[in-house]
C-alpha cells in the first residue's frame, strides 16, 4: 500500500518510470504476501481485505493516473476548442484536457473487479478476468517502452489518442470479462499439473531477454490468449 501510494504521487508529478518502479515493488509484495501469511500461519480475513485495498491503490489508481497522463500528452497537440480543457472553466486553471480523465475508468474497473473478487468463491486458486497487477503491468509498460525503447514509430503508435482510448476500453473489459485465467502461484512443482505455468514462465523469460520492455504487453497478451485456448480446449 505504501509502495502504491508513492507510485501515485510520482504518477501525478508525471515521473512515470519511477512510478513504475514502485508499482513493481508493490506487485512483488502482493505476489508473496499470501505465501508469507501461510508460512507464518497468520492468514486472516483482514489480510484479504487489506490485500484488495492495497491493490486498488497500486494496481488500480496508479495505472489510471498514468493513462490520464498519457492521454494528456496525446491530446496536447489538438486544436484549441475541440476538446474541453479545465482552463475554460471558471475557477479552474489546470492545463489538462477533460477527455484525458477517461483514463480513470481503469481505476473504476479495477475497483469493481477487486470488490467482485472478494465475494466470488470461484476465484480462490484462479481468476475470472485479468488480475489487476497484470493489468497494471500492461499500462505501465507504455511509459517504460517510450523511455527506453523509443523510436518515431513507437511514439506514433503508443501516443496515438485512438490507441490509448482503445487500450483503456480493452483494459476495463478484460479486467471484468467472464474468462477463467490460471494463477501463477504453485501449490506444488509437478510438471504435469503446472506445465502451462512453466511454459508461460519460460516464454516470459525468453521474451524479456529478446524484447526487453516491449515483452511486457506481449506477455500479458499471450497469457490472455493462452487461457482462451485452454478454456476452449477444455470445453471441447
Amino acid at each position: 500500500m505504501a509502495a502504491g501510494s508513492i507510485a501515485v504521487i510520482l504518477a501525478v508529478q508525471n515521473h512515470l518510470v519511477f512510478a513504475a518502479v514502485f508499482v513493481g515493488i508493490g506487485i512483488f509484495f502482493d505476489f508473496f504476501d499470501g505465501f508469507f501469511a501461510r508460512l507464518l500461519r497468520v492468514p486472516s480475513e483482514l489480510g484479504l481485505q487489506l490485500d484488495s485495498l492495497a491493490d486498488l491503490i497500486t494496481s488500480g489508481l496508479a495505472p489510471g493516473i498514468v493513462m490520464v497522463q498519457l492521454l494528456n500528452r496525446s491530446f496536447s497537440t489538438e486544436t484549441e476548442g475541440v476538446f474541453l480543457r479545465w482552463e475554460k472553466i471558471p475557477a479552474f486553471e489546470f492545463d489538462l484536457p477533460v477527455i484525458a480523465l477517461i483514463g480513470l475508468t481503469i481505476t473504476l474497473a479495477s475497483g469493481y473487479r477487486l470488490a467482485k473478487f472478494n465475494i466470488d468463491s470461484r476465484q480462490t486458486s484462479s481468476f475470472i478476468g485479468l488480475p489487476t497487477p497484470a493489468n497494471a503491468i500492461l499500462i505501465f509498460s507504455i511509459p517504460l517502452i517510450l523511455t527506453y525503447q523509443n523510436s518515431e514509430l513507437v511514439s506514433l503508435i503508443l501516443l496515438n489518442k485512438w490507441f490509448l482510448l482503445c487500450l483503456t476500453i480493452f483494459s476495463c473489459f478484460i479486467l471484468n470479462v467472464e474468462l477463467p485465467l490460471f494463477g501463477l502461484k504453485f501449490k506444488n512443482f509437478s510438471f504435469k499439473e503446472n506445465w502451462y505455468r512453466y511454459l508461460l514462465i519460460i516464454f516470459s523469460a525468453a521474451a524479456i531477454y529478446v524484447l526487453k520492455f516491449i515483452a511486457l504487453p506481449v506477455i500479458i497478451l499471450v497469457y490472455i490468449l493462452f487461457n482462451i485456448g485452454l478454456y476452449y480446449f477444455k470445453e471441447d
